[in-house]
């Protein structure tokens, strides 16, 4: 059974990749293309101010190793189906784990009903925290010399709420017979929300969004990074990942359902030989 729980995981990413690359293709890369494009002019402002100012270094022209074409395209829909099928992987492992103690200690439960129970929580632990903490930014926000510090920062506090997540519903399960399935489900999820605030709370944090580019007398010749393309892109992400895990969550629970008849059948063909 581990296997098809498996093979369920592996298709519901599959499937969920598809769409969210679809989706990120028709509204997040328009707004990728605004911010390259502001990048770029940006960086021509910054070489004529230099030259005006009476500087000589020149940034030099670098040719692109993939085309833009190909970036939004082909890389793009690699990355996206790559990480949809981790996703769907490690969505199967983690429904295997918990139906296996779920399931004999409560066995009226329907599994569709964990399923969707564990898409939440993996959402919010997966991407809605890590999201929150550090918001996604377009191209040519953010500082060069931080993106160590920044990607440390990000996936500290991504496998920090995964862990803390899976205490979280360890506690709660611990809880359930003690004080009932409601009460245990509100203090596992209230001990998860006070650790992962105390966790960003002693993270470093990252405003780094381009200011207006200004000459030596404080003028503006070149205006800030456009608050609109931040917002289309963050407002973007977060509408992608909603799709990609409810697509997955949604299909796993479809292959369930289709699982839980194919045991009822075959139950009910040996039940009618052995008459």
């Amino acid at each position: 059974m581990e296997k098809k729980f498996i093979g369920a995981g592996l298709l519901s990413g599959l499937i969920a990749g598809i769409i969210s690359f679809a989706f990120a293709r028709l509204f997040i890369e328009p707004v990728v293309g605004k911010a390259i494009d502001y990048e770029g002019a940006r960086s021509e402002a910054e070489e004529t101010l230099e030259h005006a100012a009476g500087g000589h270094h020149h940034h030099g022209e670098e040719g692109e190793v993939f085309t833009r074409a190909m970036q939004e395209n082909l890389g793009a829909g690699v990355g996206t189906l790559v990480f949809a099928l981790c996703m769907g992987a490690f969505f199967a492992v983690a429904f295997t784990v918990l139906w296996s103690y779920v399931g004999r200690r409560y066995p009226a439960t329907d599994p569709r009903a964990v399923a969707g129970a564990l898409g939440v929580i993996g959402f919010v632990a997966v991407f809605g925290v890590p999201f929150f903490a550090y918001p996604g930014n377009p191209p040519a926000v953010g500082d060069d010399e931080t993106i160590g510090e920044r990607t440390a920062a990000f996936l500290t506090i991504t496998v920090a709420s995964v862990v803390l997540a899976i205490a979280a519903v360890v506690l709660a399960l611990w809880l359930r017979p003690r004080i009932g399935g409601l009460v245990s489900g509100i203090v596992g999820t209230a001990a998860y929300l006070v650790a992962v605030g105390v966790t960003i709370a002693v993270l470093p944090s990252f405003h780094e969004v381009p200011e207006p580019l200004r000459d030596d007398a404080g003028q503006i010749v070149f205006p800030g990074f456009p608050a609109d393309v931040v917002g289309d892109f963050r407002v973007y992400a977060i509408a992608n990942q909603v799709i990609l895990w409810t697509v997955l969550t949604l299909t796993f629970a479809v292959a369930l359902g289709a699982m839980s008849r194919s045991r009822s059948d075959g139950r009910t063909v040996v039940g009618a030989g052995s008459r």
